[in-house]
């Protein structure tokens, strides 16, 4: 089975071509992506528009490098799947719709991925992870804490109800004065930072469900550096960044508590958050001390790629035998990961 893997949700265009068989083993051919950071650097941020149109000026570009890299024709692609949600809405449509053409003119079936899905099945990609496991999901635009019983069986333990962890970070450093992405350049400001310099409060941590906040620490982060001065940045960076991550530490803990599926044996971390060593550190740790084992995808693979697209088709179709998406299938800028079909 080969698979052409189409991402344009955010701020990435990618596209990749991933195969599983019988003969050859998981494998991803090609993994291509052009990145819009440099476009977006000076707004702080994604702006929608332009990505839009900067998703339809690369996106033929990166599938024909992707199937170039891979070696293969469309003709020898079986299926070609594509980001349908959730996301920005112009991105969305730019990736989808190219799927759904080169799906119709090359007689292809389309199969439509929720971009969640993505992150959550990436480590299965490049680990041996036996369903069910425990998922920490901690993206730019999302954060969640589920059981993976099996392809469509998540059970949400919890999720953030305000920022997610990425957003958080990216909002903070853009206080601090740093470019975009945040996260990067907060993880690499606090190599030099005292990290135990400013306490920040820990949201929610006497509750004993697993939902998240990170506006408050945000709020916090914004009255501090109002009244400090240049030479504490890197220390604020430092302190700020052990908070978030203690936050999600203590909240992991309580999923691993809340967990109802008798036989879980694995922590995965996943989504671009999951490329912060610290957190990376401080989870594997906690998955240790609880008996567990702990994955994450390789740094290359956390933040948005067409690769854990094409995946989660292949996951998709090894699972229903023969599992294909009606070409009329809408494109959702919010989809629930428990209403996948």
């Amino acid at each position: 089975m080969k698979i052409l893997g189409i991402e344009s949700s955010c701020d990435d265009t990618s596209a990749s071509v991933v195969c599983d068989s019988d003969i050859i083993e998981k494998r991803i051919l090609s993994n291509i992506t052009s990145s819009q950071i440099e476009i977006h650097k000076e707004y702080g941020g994604v702006v929608p528009e332009y990505a839009a149109r900067n998703h339809m000026s690369s996106i033929e570009s990166c599938i024909e490098q992707a199937l170039l890299k891979a070696n293969t024709s469309i003709n020898e692609i079986d299926a070609i799947a594509a980001t349908s949600g959730p996301g920005l809405i112009g991105g969305l449509l730019v990736g989808t719709v190219t799927a759904k053409i080169i799906s119709i003119m090359a007689n292809k079936p389309f199969i439509a991925i929720n971009h969640l899905e993505g992150h959550l099945l990436t480590s299965r990609l490049c680990h041996t992870i036996n369903f069910p496991f425990l998922l920490v999901l901690a993206s730019g635009g999302h954060f969640i804490f589920a059981e993976i019983l099996d392809i469509d069986k998540y059970n949400i333990l919890g999720q953030t109800i305000d920022d997610s962890a990425g957003e958080c970070l990216d909002k903070v450093a853009k206080m601090l004065g740093m470019e975009y992405p945040g996260g990067p350049a907060i993880e690499k400001l606090s190599m030099s930072g005292d990290a135990t310099r400013f306490k920040f409060p820990i949201p929610l941590l006497r509750k004993h469900d697993c939902n998240v906040s990170f506006s408050g620490l945000k709020t916090a982060a914004r009255l501090l550096i109002e009244k400090s001065s240049k030479e504490d940045k890197a220390d604020i960076a430092a302190s700020f960044q052990l908070a978030v991550v203690n936050a999600i530490i203590n909240k992991t803990n309580k999923a691993i508590k809340l967990c109802t599926a008798p036989d879980i044996n694995s922590i995965v971390l996943a989504g671009g958050v999951a490329a912060n060593k610290l957190l990376r550190l401080k989870i594997e740790q906690l998955a240790y001390d609880n008996k567990l084992k702990f994955f994450a995808p390789p740094i290359n693979l956390c933040s948005d790629n067409a690769a854990m697209i094409a995946w989660a088709a292949i996951e998709r179709v090894k699972k229903y035998g023969h599992y294909i998406s009606p070409i009329t299938h809408i494109t959702r800028p919010r989809w629930d990961i428990n209403k996948i079909n």
